[in-house]
């Protein structure tokens, strides 16, 4: 081990900066690029990063001391091979808040010109998705000739546990795609390659204008091998910019060290829409390993979804209280004035899927049909089926206990139904401006599962191949997902149909709002005794309500009360799923 002397490198035009936070300690082992204190002039604060790799052996700096270039900020033992003299230049600063244009800095033309313009070809690769190999292609995003944005989606790859997007680390044009639909991919993998960017040069009379209003933040010494600039843009711009927009130039740098700065570009992470963890919000390693990891749920589609409101310009968003209908505005009322109140935001499942419920009601023209199901010698089936189980358990012949729900019975006898009226298990095509249908030949029954964080849908895949055992045991392990906030975007996609049970929380009836592209949905109620006349005396029946949305541009009265009627049927006497 040797001592190595880290020093303030060259900071630019500064000096006498405050030092206004440590963020290590003696004993503590960093990284190479890694921050080691926050320094502060009056215009702007900035991070001092470490040049090696090692363990702190002492501070020689305090809270509120003044350092300058050369300083000599702490003494870091190191491996014998990798100790430097003092004097050998360390990593730039990165600036992590700009408070004020500093004049000193302009860009010249040729820089902003080097923003929008370059030349020579680019290889796009597969960042570090984690833990991920051999994953599919499943989606193809972009063509030879297409112009493409920084972090524009590439490719769509599916492992067996989730799918995800591929962005692009570049922008440009397309000159070659080196993967095709089906292909496995890597880390590292050759995606595309692209002719130079897309932007057209900025002539020198603009770009003389832009270096004359826009200040340039400086850079780390790992965005400088990018061989890019980022700009500033004035604070009036920055308020209308959304979390992430990549036709927009990035506002500054996010509050995070240079190592973590680089482990986010490996991922293909925006910083910009992380909140750190650390200490003074400091985006950590782990907040860009939390983020990746949201991305593979479907956790961050929350804040895509702030980002489209904040962008709507004044018009738009008068539109969303339903002027763009023609009707009168939303009334907005103080209601503190009235007594006490309380305003808690709504759950992220809640903001999500509150637009798709609102776009569904408006859009379909939705009918319901209620009717009611015998289902009590299903009823009976199913309680004797579960105690044979139980039964069996206890004397060792079965080692797991699955519970059979209603609802299994449910989805097989909604998949029956479907092949007999194959309309229900059919959308309409987008791409023909609804003008056909499109029917499918599988069948992926969603169920809602009640979360607290709200209503989730899991999907049942393939269920007409599925036995009452298996949709039992898969619907138990879904719906424990959703409720741990597990449940991947696959899980939740591709349905055909969807049932929404109230079970057994009560109710008779209710209006369900088709999950569209789907064309229908059923809705099911608590189920009650009720004397049912024989032709000869009331007996007691247990019956179950039933309610059939559906999609009045697809499906007709007629087809709608048949589907119900058969649905009933099939409940009544099981033994029709065979025919």
């Amino acid at each position: 081990m040797a001592l190595l002397e880290i020093v303030v490198p060259d900071i630019g035009d500064f000096e006498e900066v405050a030092v206004i936070e440590l963020l290590v300690k003696p004993g503590d082992s960093v990284k190479a690029e890694q921050s080691l204190l926050t320094v502060e002039s009056d215009k702007a604060s900035m991070e001092i990063p470490s040049s090696h790799a090692g363990v702190v052996k002492s501070l020689k700096v305090a809270l509120g001391d003044k350092v300058s270039k050369g300083s000599l900020v702490l003494l870091l033992e190191v491996a014998g091979d990798a100790a430097v003299p003092a004097s050998a230049e360390p990593a730039a600063p990165a600036v992590i808040e700009q408070k004020e244009a500093p004049a000193q800095v302009t860009p010249t033309p040729a820089a902003i010109s080097s923003v929008v313009s370059s030349s020579g070809p680019v290889e796009l690769r597969v960042p570090d998705i984690g833990d991920f190999k051999d994953v599919t292609v499943i989606e193809v995003m972009v063509k030879v000739g297409d112009s493409i944005k920084l972090e524009q989606s590439l490719i769509t790859v599916e492992s067996d546990k989730a799918s995800m997007e591929i962005p692009a680390s570049a922008a440009g044009v397309i000159k070659e795609l080196k993967v095709k639909l089906g292909d496995k991919v890597n880390i590292g993998d050759l995606l595309a390659v692209l002719a130079g960017f897309a932007q057209a040069p900025a002539t020198p009379a603009i770009a003389a204008d832009l270096a004359s209003k826009v200040p340039v933040a400086p850079v780390n010494q790992a965005q400088a091998a990018t061989d890019s600039v980022v700009i500033q843009l004035p604070a009036a711009v920055a308020s209308t910019v959304p979390a992430h927009n990549p036709t927009v130039a990035p506002l500054g740098l996010p509050h995070a060290s240079p190592s973590v700065r680089k482990f986010a570009r490996e991922l293909g992470v925006p910083l910009a829409e992380i909140k750190g963890s650390g200490h003074k919000g400091r985006i950590t390693d782990l907040d860009v390993q939390s983020f990746t990891r949201s991305v593979m749920s479907g956790a961050v589609q929350t804040a895509l979804i702030a980002a489209q409101q904040a962008a709507k310009p004044a018009a738009a968003t008068q539109a969303g209280d339903g002027a763009a209908l023609g009707l009168i505005p939303w009334p907005k009322v103080d209601f503190a004035k009235f007594g006490p109140i309380e305003r808690k935001e709504l759950s992220r499942i809640k903001k999500i899927s509150g637009a798709n419920l609102l776009r569904n009601a408006i859009m379909i023209p939705a009918v319901t049909n209620h009717d009611d199901a015998d289902i009590t010698d299903l009823e009976a089936f199913r309680v004797s089926t579960n105690l044979e189980n139980e039964k069996s358990a206890k004397s060792g012949n079965n080692t797991s206990v699955v519970k059979v729900t209603m609802l299994a019975f449910l989805i097989k006898a909604c998949v029956a139904a479907l092949k007999k009226y194959p309309e229900f298990n059919s959308s309409l095509d987008a791409e023909s401006d609804n003008s056909a249908l499109i029917y499918k030949q599988y069948y992926h029954i969603g169920f809602a599962a009640d979360t607290p964080n709200g209503l989730m849908v899991p999907v049942i895949k393939d269920a007409d191949k599925k036995g009452i055992f298996q949709i039992s045991t898969e619907m138990g392990e879904l719906a424990k997902k959703a409720r741990d906030g597990k449940l991947s975007p696959t899980e939740m996609s591709g349905a055909s149909f969807t049932i929404s049970s109230l079970g057994g929380i009560g109710g008779r009836y209710f209006t369900p709002i088709i999950n569209a592209p789907e064309v229908s949905i059923l809705g099911v109620c608590k189920s009650t005794i009720e004397p049912i006349w024989d032709g000869k005396a009331f007996q007691p029946r247990l019956m179950l309500p039933l309610s059939l949305t559906w999609d009045h541009r697809v499906i007709d009265g007629a087809a709608a009360a048949r589907f119900n009627v058969y649905l009933g049927q099939i409940l009544g006497d099981f033994r029709r799923v065979l025919l």
